[in-house]
């Protein structure tokens, strides 16, 4: 009965996969603002209230791309938008071309050492709706400080890492590598299902 019970409570938060079952369409529903993404992940979006991983090969290759769309409508509104420890200066026209409202754009200015923690803060005081953070280290307990803070602020936590990251365990919800050459987004690993075999191409980057 103790094994029924754990698989049960395993369904109910979605950490088995069922296969081609018919799936309601999640509450919260975020949607990523790429059609061709959206169609390959589990919950039509990113998972809400949860980490994900964008794994770069190289910091600013097109993290920002990729986000820009949502950080667009959740600013558009009113949810605030929190850039914890930036790798380069954010240039606001180009912010402002993708769509972001700037009143909701804050950035954090924090020694790599304090990274994670002021990102988690941010996480945790539910006054925000996404929280961007690129640290330069982070294990299994500081991901997972990470994702349990997301789900207490209900926010979207995004962590920009190197590739080499993804040859380690992570606590994410969804794992995304950004590759330039091509141009392109692999799903490494989808809460809910499994992840797509064939990468995505970068729209607008070929």
């Amino acid at each position: 009965m103790g094994a029924v019970v754990e698989l049960d409570r395993l369904l109910d938060q979605r950490q088995v996969w069922r296969g081609r079952q018919v799936r309601a369409r999640p509450l919260g529903l975020q949607p990523t603002g790429h059609d061709a993404l959206d169609q390959r992940l589990p919950d039509g979006g990113w998972p809400a209230a949860a980490l994900t991983e964008l794994l770069l090969a190289s910091p600013g290759c097109g993290e920002l791309q990729l986000l820009w769309p949502s950080l667009a409508r959740l600013s558009a509104d009113g949810g605030r938008v929190v850039l914890v420890a930036p790798p380069f200066i954010p240039y606001a026209p180009a912010w402002q071309a993708a769509g972001v409202d700037l009143r909701w754009l804050a950035q954090v200015d924090a020694e790599p050492a304090d990274a994670l923690w002021a990102a988690e803060q941010c996480l945790r005081s539910g006054s925000c709706a996404a929280v961007l953070c690129w640290p330069q280290r982070a294990d299994d307990r500081s991901l997972r400080r990470l994702q349990v803070a997301a789900e207490t602020g209900q926010a979207l936590a995004f962590a920009c890492r190197p590739q080499q990251a993804a040859h380690n365990p992570s606590p994410a919800a969804l794992r995304i590598a950004i590759d330039t050459r091509p141009a392109q987004w692999r799903v490494l690993k989808c809460r809910g299902g499994l992840p797509p075999a064939v990468p995505i191409a970068c729209p607008g980057r070929g």
